[in-house]
């Protein structure tokens, strides 16, 4: 009986302990994110403008290539799909 009474109080004490040193890390980490943000929110404007020009070339770069893969796959099936109709004819034919 005496060792679920020690896990018990074991178990308070490690998440209490735990509670305060996450809670510390986390205000720590908070704060050095918050300092990072700050130094690069005005570089960040500029970079946004450049960065809305390229993604929009970027999204019509993807979209072409996507197009292509698209094609290449719709030819794909469909040499399957003839190559599994001819294999059931021929099936149908030899018995």
């Amino acid at each position: 009986m005496s060792e679920k009474d020690n896990f018990g109080s074991g178990f308070l004490l490690g998440t209490i302990i735990g509670g305060v040193v996450g809670g510390v890390i986390g205000a720590i980490a908070s704060k050095k994110v918050n300092e990072m943000g700050q130094n690069n929110a005005d570089s960040d404007l500029n970079y946004r403008d450049h960065n809305f020009l390229n993604n929009t070339e970027n999204i019509e770069t993807a979209r072409l290539s996507l197009e292509e893969k698209i094609n290449q796959l719709n030819h794909a099936i469909e040499d399957v799909r003839v190559t599994l109709v001819n294999n059931s004819e021929l099936g149908k034919n030899g018995n």
